[in-house]
């Protein structure tokens, strides 16, 4: 059996490394999903705010710098393109469903899209947030990557914006079948469409855990709105900052 008096050079070897940063996240991801599975896949216990919440003690408690981390981290962060681009084996399969519904998707595209810069500039302005603060919150339903080009471009901080769309993807995660089941939704389709445009990544997770069709379409959901907000949040986050002062 492993002592604990030989976990002091494991941690000593471990903490010089690059795999500190790989292991806390794995480990902290897993703690977190063998609580949403205790909690019956509960959307209030969502995975990763929870493992975000556990990595951020870690880090506070121990003085860890993020560089640091992230030396380690970063491995799981270029996992990230793959799997976006694995995305594409579940949009082929219902490629069939996709066809029959072009237009009304395309409707629900761009007024999402539309909606959610809107609203996210608009509510901030009348609460009385800075101009830049407004800049980087307007591409926040788009996935990050994008979301902190269109920021950098308009004139936001990246970083923030950062912060922003991960809030907004877990919100959206937690929040949807709330919503979805108030409103009278039960179509996965729908459901799945409207949390990948407004929910981006984490959203689309959580989706593909209820169904493959309902993920299917938050992928789809989730693609468009990344090329929908790049075109509309140029001109849309001036016009609203314009039209609010």
């Amino acid at each position: 059996m492993f002592k604990l008096n030989e976990l002091g050079p494991f941690w000593v070897y471990l903490s010089a490394s690059p795999l500190l940063g790989l292991t806390l996240t794995l480990c902290a991801y897993a703690i977190a999903q063998a609580i949403y599975q205790r909690c019956r896949m509960s959307p209030l216990a969502n995975p990763v705010a929870i493992a975000i919440a556990l990595v951020s003690a870690v880090l506070l408690a121990s003085g860890m710098s993020y560089q640091r981390y992230f030396a380690g981290a970063q491995f799981v962060h270029f996992l990230l393109g793959p799997a976006t681009v694995a995305l594409a084996v579940p949009l082929a399969r219902q490629w069939p469903r996709f066809r029959r519904a072009v237009l009304p998707l395309g409707v629900a595209l761009v007024c999402g899209s539309a909606t959610a810069i809107v609203s996210a500039v608009g509510i901030t302005a009348l609460l009385g947030g800075g101009e830049q603060l407004m800049l980087s919150i307007g591409p926040k339903s788009a996935t990050t990557p994008i979301a902190m080009a269109i920021s950098e471009r308009l004139g936001g901080v990246p970083a923030l914006t950062a912060v922003m769309v991960i809030g907004t993807g877990i919100f959206g995660a937690i929040a949807a079948r709330f919503l979805f089941n108030a409103l009278r939704i039960p179509e996965h389709e729908v459901r799945g469409f409207a949390l990948g445009v407004a929910s981006h990544g984490i959203g689309t997770a959580r989706a593909f855990q209820v169904s493959a069709q309902m993920g299917a379409f938050a992928g789809l959901g989730m693609g468009l709105n990344g090329v929908a907000t790049a075109l509309l949040a140029p001109w849309l986050v001036p016009w609203v900052m314009a039209a609010v002062r």
